[in-house]
């Protein structure tokens, strides 16, 4: 074990030899004497045969040789300690090429590298997560839920090489164009600040013209209900306005263009209001006032308050959370599918 650790560590310290034999050549050259003899028992070991070379033993006496003068009854508890350490760091870097590996592979399945908490991977895409599960009290816990981030990444291996067509998904949601079939969909969270500047950067780029797009509403649950404040009111307000029957057209629309894009008469953005500032009470009684400015009357207004907290509107959020996690795979929001791709994260325009 003692050579295993030994090579570890020399190809580590290669990477600041190489640097310095530009300017002492020798160094280099005995480093790599050293790593060749290094290298021989290291085959040997991982091969499960013996090491003939004795590069283990040369380690271990050189650390040894002047404690033996010293202090002999020290040179057996610091052999242990060797040893050790030398298992140590053989696991350490086992265990970390597989955490390497295992956050190589979510990124490429799943857009992020840590699959319970994606939007605190900084090589992933900008992203209001979807969270997994909360951190591990226990040891038995921790490695329930790593194997079960195993599970997942392998789950949405096929994921790369599916097609990724819009007519596969049956979200309910608001059409942007009356007519047509619909060729992409958009699935974001109104309190969801990436998705405030997806939805910005999908207008200025004219996105909304160049497709027909499926706008789905969706408040990304958490522990505690639901990430953002007033996320699911909202989710459920949109969705009892499309069911009641009304000559009010496209409340729907006018609500998420509000509070994505406009600010009140104190310059606040809607969306940092809802998220911080609003009761639940001031958030309900904020989106009635919007509605009776759109055109519906206080019966109307009332007939949407009371759909709005049915089982109806309850099933809804069921069958896309469903298909958001079990079907998309989705860690973040926003999440968008179009020209046969999921795009996970703020829309890009090309």
């Amino acid at each position: 074990m003692v050579c295993i650790a030994a090579f570890i560590i020399l190809l580590i310290v290669g990477i600041f030899v190489a640097f310095i034999s530009i300017f002492k050549p020798k160094v280099g050259k005995r480093y790599l004497k050293t790593l060749k003899k290094s290298w021989g028992c290291f085959g040997k070991r991982v091969t499960l045969q013996k090491c003939e070379t004795g590069f283990g033993d040369d380690v271990k006496n050189t650390i040894l040789a002047k404690l033996v003068l010293k202090k002999p009854k020290l040179v057996k508890p610091v052999s242990i300690g060797i040893e050790v350490a030398s298992i140590l760091v053989v696991l350490i870097t086992v265990w970390s090429l597989v955490e390497g590996a295992k956050a190589g592979l979510a990124l490429w399945t799943l857009g992020t590298c840590n699959v319970q908490h994606p939007d605190s991977c900084a090589l992933g895409a900008e992203v209001c997560s979807i969270d997994g599960s909360g951190q591990p009290t226990n040891p038995i816990e921790y490695v329930g839920q790593w194997f079960a981030d195993w599970g997942e990444i392998f789950g949405a291996v096929p994921d790369k090489f599916r097609d990724w067509n819009v007519s596969n998904f049956d979200f309910q949601g608001l059409r942007i164009k009356e007519d047509g079939d619909i060729d992409a969909i958009d699935i974001f969270d109104p309190g969801c600040v990436v998705c405030l500047q997806s939805y910005k950067a999908q207008k200025e780029s004219g996105f909304f013209e160049s497709h027909n797009v499926l706008l789905v509403p969706y408040a990304i649950p958490s522990d505690d209900g639901y990430k953002f404040a007033s996320s699911e009111l909202i989710v459920r307000y949109i969705y009892a306005t499309e069911k009641i029957e009304s000559e009010v057209n496209g409340a729907g629309l006018k609500i998420i263009d509000r509070i994505f894009m406009e600010k009140d008469d104190k310059h606040s953005a809607y969306q940092t209001n809802f998220n911080d500032v609003y009761s639940a009470e001031k958030a309900k009684e904020v989106l009635q006032d919007w509605l009776k400015e759109f055109g519906y009357s206080d019966d109307e207004i009332k007939k949407i308050d009371e759909l709005a907290q049915t089982d109806e509107i309850s099933e809804i959020f069921k069958h896309h959370d469903d298909l958001v996690k079990n079907n998309i795979h989705a860690k973040g929001i926003p999440t968008m599918i179009f020209d046969g791709r999921k795009h996970t994260g703020k829309f890009e325009a090309n």
